[in-house]
């Protein structure tokens, strides 16, 4: 969303480096849920449509993700673990 929107924190939680907030924007009546991940070193904002139930992407958000086909939570691709014979 864009910076000079006002926001109303609706709800957030922090727990091990991972917080997610669920978040509303008054001047175009925006729902989402945004997840930050420190240890991860990974951020993303999930907005919500007309069917999604908002306290449900707020306790569920990788789950809504991957509905969406969002590729967030993974491992990098570089420390991929190889079988060991």
């Amino acid at each position: 969303m864009t910076a000079s929107s006002p926001t109303r924190e609706l709800a957030h939680r922090a727990t091990d480096g991972l917080e997610v907030a669920l978040l509303w924007y008054p001047s175009n009546d925006v729902v989402s849920v945004q997840v930050v991940d420190a240890r991860a070193g990974e951020t993303f904002e999930l907005v919500l449509g007309e069917g999604d139930r908002p306290l449900d992407v707020f306790r569920h958000p990788y789950a809504y993700a991957a509905l969406r086909g969002l590729d967030v939570g993974q491992p990098p691709s570089a420390f991929e673990l190889v079988p060991v014979a």
